[in-house]
């Protein structure tokens, strides 16, 4: 198995979703990218300088996650 947080993400290119709930400072989204194989980075748009959680496709796809949602694909 891939140690997730060996890959760089420094090129990643991230795409964000937001699930319509609203903050007093705005609305808050997700942002993913795929970033290898089988191999997911989520981030907070509402802290962008926080590192990114790392995912494998069955862990997104076990919490209901669609990267299509994000206009990408596994």
């Amino acid at each position: 198995m891939t140690d997730l947080y060996a890959l760089n993400i420094d090129t990643a290119a991230f795409s964000k979703a937001c699930g319509g709930n609203t903050h007093p400072d705005g609305e808050a989204c997700v942002t993913l990218a795929k970033i290898g194989p089988n191999a997911w980075a989520m981030g907070d748009s509402k802290r962008p300088d926080a590192e990114p959680l790392r995912f494998t496709t069955a862990e997104l796809d076990a919490a209901g996650i669609d990267p299509r949602r994000f206009d990408l694909s596994a």
